[in-house]
């Protein structure tokens, strides 16, 4: 599976962005994805996940201002993020894993740079 994610870009705090990471292959449907994030000097974080099945989760720091969806048919994962924080700022990387058998397949995708800044 390769994951190319884009969306990134500069915005003041309050504002908005999606993120969105395409997936190649026809195996998408069958992958749990995720999106984390990195900011500079700090180590990588997870930012929310949603399940094969549909089931998304968000960690609490993001709770009620992005929102984690993916669409199947598109082979993409998307991120939704409002009222976006200067402590967001971050490359945001897509990630996508699943069991087969014994062996946890995982990748990720290239990272996309969110600034939050006035």
């Amino acid at each position: 599976v390769q994951l190319q994610a884009s969306g990134g870009g500069s915005v003041q705090p309050g504002g908005s962005l999606r993120l969105s990471c395409a997936a190649s292959g026809s195996t998408f449907r069958l992958y749990n994805m995720g999106w984390y994030r990195q900011a500079l000097g700090k180590q990588r974080e997870l930012v929310a996940t949603i399940s094969s099945g549909g089931t998304p989760n968000n960690v609490d720091s993001v709770k009620g201002r992005f929102t984690i969806s993916r669409d199947n048919a598109k082979n993409t994962v998307y991120l939704q993020m409002n009222s976006l924080k200067p402590e967001d700022t971050a490359v945001y990387y897509c990630n996508a894993n699943r069991w087969v058998g014994g062996t946890r397949l995982n990748y990720w995708g290239q990272g996309t740079l969110v600034t939050v800044s006035s």
